[in-house]
């Protein structure tokens, strides 16, 4: 038989903080990435998808060093760029295992750099790409490569996330050459 609560006269139930009522996003607020990556991890765990999960739980280890290194909550420009680094770990270890003749080790680090990949906005094509570097140009003035680091930091806002700058340094290169 279970008791009933016992409230005081006058006082009230205080909401429990951690409730996961109050931490769900409304349709007046977006979720943010760190928020959708948590869910995904949830997920992940809910269906056995172990692979998903490690992979998960990896981006989150890295967000979660990124805020304590900071000392404050990441937003959404700033977890993006962790992911973004994440990408670029994964396809430097993919270009290292299959040098090393390791197929087996590159093919975990190409299912992983899929899932990563994911929580990165649309990528630019390079008509798109093409279009910003001239708009950079003409905005900055430059003509030679000596100008290339007003170029790039034009570019830099615009294409964040959406474009690998590596690609982007190199058509910028080409052009100014």
């Amino acid at each position: 038989m279970a008791l009933p609560a016992l409230s005081w006269p006058g006082t009230q139930r205080m909401p429990d903080l951690h409730s996961s009522v109050l931490h769900q996003p409304t349709l007046h607020q977006a979720m943010s990435l760190k928020a959708k990556i948590t869910e995904d991890m949830k997920t992940a765990m809910k269906a056995g998808d172990k692979d998903r999960l490690k992979t998960v739980r990896l981006i989150l280890a890295d967000i979660q060093r990124k805020e304590i290194d900071s000392r404050e909550e990441l937003d959404d420009a700033a977890v993006l760029t962790v992911i973004e680094k994440a990408v670029k770990q994964r396809r430097d270890s993919i270009e290292q295992f299959v040098k090393g003749g390791r197929e087996d080790l590159a093919a975990i680090e190409e299912a992983e750099l899929k899932i990563i990949q994911a929580y990165l906005p649309e990528q630019l094509s390079d008509d798109e790409i093409a279009a910003l570097i001239d708009e950079a140009i003409a905005a900055t003035g430059a003509d030679n490569i000596r100008d290339m680091g007003k170029v790039m930091g034009a570019i830099k806002s615009k294409a964040a996330g959406k474009a690998d700058m590596g690609i982007v340094g190199a058509m910028v290169k080409a052009r100014l050459a």
